[in-house]
């Protein structure tokens, strides 16, 4: 399943990082491709959205 977000808070590529290790904590097998700029975050997983959105918030991220 592919789910987009809106991440706020990403200035650097430590940021990308973050966010990127976070949902990868939640489902290893998660692709995730990730655009700062605009502040979207794409995910393909099979989680449920909330737990993708809290590992993300947990991160100390923003998410709208």
């Amino acid at each position: 399943m592919n789910q987009t977000f809106t991440v706020l808070g990403m200035t650097c590529g430590h940021c990308e990082k973050a966010v990127s290790r976070a949902i990868n904590g939640v489902d290893p097998q998660a692709e995730v491709k990730i655009d700062r700029t605009i502040n979207r975050v794409e995910v393909v997983t099979d989680q449920d959205r909330e737990v993708l959105i809290k590992a993300i918030v947990e991160e100390g991220y923003a998410v709208s």
